[in-house]
């Protein structure tokens, strides 16, 4: 569960971002960021952990700067003892904002599950800091993480494995690289193991800003698969064999783009702005 919120609308930003997020030209989703943790008067951590890249944590110090986030500290945790010392813990205090990297969400839950700093960052969301994980970084956001799955677009039983993840929400289970990696049927199967949270497929370059009423808004340039199984009348999963297609009666889906919204308490999807046609296309 997530940690709990000293009053209510006082926890922060929970924000997934599908992977490949614009970082070179309008970069609306990491600017989205950057003003929600106070702009010039912000400070971000970055947590790279999640990567094998030794440039990860930088790359991504350089864009928070060029957004104007003078103060970036990178919270470069790569081993699990690293994670018990008292210096890294302390880098995170009076940030206003936390940013996980991509790469491999399962270094994310073997090297920070259950140490100190994932219970700081819990208790610092709740408290108001802005925390967002791009790619194996959303996946981790998730109290039920995904940690690997085939694609492909049926759900099969055995076709994903699931692992505790962070637990900032456990209203939601995330996919990333959603349409790009043809991804439903392993989201469709994490979600028919227990139909209590609702899936959120993200494609690439797109994010979900959820904020502490739990809506979720879409910012990006691709869209966000939202599958609602609370109405589900029908599962096959208790009697399928692994590898055999799994049937599903009664799920929800919407397909929602930049500017539109969900509410994760009532279920209730709202389109974006209309956007007219345009006459010389």
């Amino acid at each position: 569960m997530p940690s709990p919120a000293p009053s209510p609308g006082a926890r922060g930003y929970v924000v997934p971002i599908g992977g490949a997020e614009d970082k070179i030209s309008d970069r609306r989703i990491l600017a989205r960021f950057v003003e929600l943790c106070g702009g010039s008067e912000g400070r971000v951590a970055v947590l790279p952990t999640a990567s094998l890249l030794p440039t990860t944590g930088d790359a991504y110090k350089r864009v928070f700067r060029e957004l104007g986030i003078a103060d970036v500290v990178v919270v470069d945790v790569a081993e699990r003892k690293h994670a018990e010392e008292e210096r890294w813990s302390d880098a995170l205090e009076g940030v206003t904002g936390i940013f996980l990297t991509g790469g491999n969400q399962l270094r994310l839950s073997t090297i920070l599950g259950g140490t100190p700093i994932a219970t700081r960052i819990r208790r610092m969301n709740a408290r108001g800091v802005h925390v967002a994980g791009t790619s194996a970084g959303a996946a981790f956001i998730c109290e039920h993480m995904i940690a690997h799955g085939a694609s492909g677009a049926t759900p099969r039983a055995g076709q994903v494995a699931l692992a505790p993840g962070l637990g900032l929400t456990n209203r939601i289970i995330i996919d990333q690289h959603f349409r790009e990696r043809d991804r439903l049927g392993r989201l469709l199967t994490a979600l028919s193991y227990n139909p209590f949270s609702v899936g959120f497929g993200l494609d690439e370059d797109t994010a979900a800003f959820i904020d502490p009423r739990d809506h979720a808004h879409v910012v990006g340039s691709g869209g966000i698969t939202v599958v609602d199984v609370s109405q589900l009348a029908y599962s096959s999963m208790a009697l399928s064999e692994v590898g055999d297609p799994v049937e599903l009666v009664g799920v929800r889906l919407h397909i929602l783009s930049n500017g539109a919204a969900f509410d994760l308490s009532s279920r209730i999807a709202t389109p974006g702005p209309h956007r007219p046609a345009d006459p010389t296309a």
